[in-house]
């Protein structure tokens, strides 16, 4: 094991205890708070947020719109880990200016964030698998980033149960049915909407709005992009 190797395993068993703990007092306090700020949203726009999700999700599942970048292979562990690293910060940065644009613009241009981010969120997530050395053409590829995304932005408890599912993954991926056409993807899309970003809704809110589109966006990328590392990380099982 390299120096790298090894540092890079330290981090993923802290990773790994952070997931699999059990909600604190503070987890279940953010919760409430982020159901108020949910609450103070018209239900039309919860409406219209399910669909662009549900469409979203449904994109993914049986489509190839992001599979524009080829898998990388023959090279170093370090050098994966660098250029995922280098691509965080590009959508970070991408991602905090689109925030602040459409936050700063009023409640119904703020609105846009939310199918922009999440198409950052699943170019940046099909990015990583790549320099990960795996081949999004396979729908089940897909289906993991997808959990990816579902593990970053879940509730402590939901959290619990998304990751034991991707810690054995080879052994889940072997029950699925072998075509994306027979997945129940509204059983998934419909969990997924239930925790995904809830925070984010503070961004249609007036004044603060531009603020919370610049950092939100950012921090939010920026705990994605280290979720998937980490998940990539054991699935290499270091």
């Amino acid at each position: 094991m390299t120096p790298e190797e090894y540092q890079a395993a330290v981090e993923l068993r802290a990773w790994q205890q952070r997931m699999q703990r059990r909600p604190s007092y503070f987890g279940r306090l953010t919760r409430r708070l982020q159901q108020r700020i949910n609450g103070l949203i018209p239900e039309r726009i919860h409406q219209a947020i399910t669909v662009v999700i549900k469409q979203m999700v449904r994109g993914v599942l049986f489509g190839s719109t992001y599979t524009t970048r080829r898998p990388l292979l023959d090279v170093s562990f370090p050098e994966r880990e660098a250029a995922v690293r280098i691509r965080i910060r590009y959508y970070q940065t991408t991602a905090a200016t689109e925030g602040a644009l459409t936050g700063a613009a009023g409640f119904f241009v703020g609105l846009a964030d939310f199918p922009l981010l999440l198409a950052l969120k699943l170019k940046l997530l099909f990015d990583i698998a790549a320099l990960y050395g795996h081949d999004v053409k396979d729908y089940t590829e897909r289906l993991y980033l997808l959990h990816v995304l579902q593990l970053t932005f879940s509730s402590q408890h939901n959290r619990n149960k998304v990751y034991r599912r991707l810690a054995n993954w080879e052994a889940y991926r072997q029950t699925l049915p072998p075509e994306a056409v027979d997945f129940n993807w509204r059983t998934f899309q419909q969990e997924y909407r239930d925790y995904i970003d809830l925070a984010k809704l503070a961004q249609l809110l007036p004044v603060i709005g531009a603020a919370v589109g610049a950092v939100a966006n950012y921090k939010l990328i920026e705990q994605l992009g280290e979720t998937a590392i980490n998940c990539y990380r054991m699935r290499k099982e270091l």
